[in-house]
């Protein structure tokens, strides 16, 4: 008797995405993955597979995905038009609610992109300081621009604070004006800062780096120094803005910078990103405000346009709700609390790192305080694990958990089970 196969329902689809995309993908997720629609904390594939959505669409979809209220201000929107250039009153109104919400916003910038959000914080302190270096950590991610990709997934360190580039096409040259050192080092940064103080323009940083939390005292230590100086310290909030608390890491971890970078959440799903900080930094991209050596040239098509601008509105309106995270801190520490009870009772050295909303598993016995300690996991037992999760029906990244408010009862039962079918697997195959 001959055994049918049942051809793959996406197969001409993962055809022609390899045929017009390099390497078959937009650089995110692999060419077989092909997502169809979301609702809540769900997402389903082309060929009609549903799964629990750890993705998230790499985190912006905190309140869930086509959350009705956001659906509904945008279609209201969207016939008025979609973007127009100039002023309009929801990117207006969407500036003043981040002002009202972050500690360090006096004034916020809108662009499209966490990439620019980024770009332009550094650029803005550049003009601040009139100085041309930045302090960056080794691990840290902002984003996709020349001075970002430096030192962000160095496969072989090299020694501080001489960057690493990370991708082909960088000139030489941006290896001299950014410095890196090891996230939570505190002495190391001090060295750093009071070595380079006069050249510095500023230290980025992400709070909460990847999905490293900062050791007790890190940041406001960096903080201390950054303040003595004089020197202008960013906090890439891209990721934790809206996530950890409606006023972010900074609020979260009670540090407050003098600029921040913010995407993701606060476009409920749409291009929009934003520089906020200190008026006096601020001001360099009013030309009317500063010299013309000192003005931060800055225009973007669809910056603070009105349908991002009113998805925005309407996440940011849900998020201030009382209970609403509590109850995403709640389903994510029941998550992490479940994760680890099951590797350890199998006997498989793992650290769950994180914060409730936002986590993932290292497959080491080791501590990890920085870059260099995730180096130290077994990439193929994350991988295999992975893999077994989407057989199961769990979406996620290579790394990272983003929590949701919308993931329900049922889809943490089902995440536990697939977590339970996964270390069952790995213990099989471990022998």
């Amino acid at each position: 008797m001959s055994v049918q196969t049942v051809p793959d329902p996406t197969a001409d689809l993962v055809a022609q995405a390899k045929r017009v995309l390099p390497g078959g993908s937009f650089g995110n997720m692999p060419a077989e993955v092909l997502l169809k629609e979301g609702k809540g904390g769900r997402i389903r594939d082309e060929a009609g597979r549903e799964y629990v959505d750890f993705l998230l669409g790499s985190g912006p979809m905190f309140v869930g995905h086509a959350h009705p209220e956001v659906t509904a201000a945008v279609q209201a929107q969207v016939p008025l038009g979609t973007t127009y250039f100039a002023n309009n009153r929801h990117g207006v109104a969407l500036a003043e609610a981040i002002c009202d919400a972050v500690p360090c916003a006096d004034q916020v910038r809108f662009v499209c992109s966490g990439t620019e959000a980024d770009l332009y914080a550094m650029r803005a302190v550049r003009a601040f300081r009139k100085r041309d270096k930045i302090l960056k950590f080794e691990g840290g991610y902002h984003g996709m621009s020349d001075y970002a990709l430096m030192s962000l997934a160095p496969k072989r360190p090299g020694n501080f604070p001489r960057p690493t580039p990370d991708s082909a096409g960088i000139p030489k040259s941006v290896q001299d004006e950014m410095l890196v050192a090891a996230f939570n080092d505190i002495d190391m940064v001090e060295s750093l800062i009071e070595e380079q103080k006069d050249e510095l323009a500023g230290v980025i940083v992400e709070p909460f780096q990847r999905l490293i939390p900062p050791q007790p005292g890190f940041l406001q230590a960096l903080r201390e120094v950054t303040q003595k100086h004089g020197i202008p310290l960013i906090f890439d909030e891209v990721v934790t803005g809206f996530r950890f608390a409606y006023g972010g890491a900074q609020e979260y971890y009670g540090v407050t910078p003098d600029l921040c970078s913010l995407g993701k959440i606060v476009g409920g799903g749409f291009a929009l990103a934003a520089v906020a900080g200190r008026a006096d930094i601020m001001r360099h991209f009013d030309r009317l405000a500063v010299e013309d050596e000192d003005y931060i040239f800055q225009v973007g098509t669809l910056s603070g346009n009105p349908v991002a601008a009113v998805a925005g509105l309407a996440t940011l309106d849900i998020l201030k709700r009382p209970g609403t995270y509590e109850q995403v801190f709640a389903t994510g520490r029941e998550l992490m609390a479940a994760l680890d009870g099951l590797l350890r009772k199998a006997g498989i050295p793992a650290q769950v790192l994180g914060e409730p909303p936002l986590f993932d598993v290292i497959f080491t016995d080791q501590p990890v305080r920085d870059y260099r300690d995730t180096l130290k996991g077994d990439k193929a037992m994350l991988t295999r694990f992975n893999q077994v999760l989407r057989e199961n029906g769990i979406m996620k990244g290579e790394s990272k958990y983003y929590v949701s408010l919308a993931h329900t009862r049922a889809d943490i039962d089902q995440t536990i089970a697939a977590w339970t079918a996964a270390v069952d697997t790995l213990v099989r195959e471990r022998g």
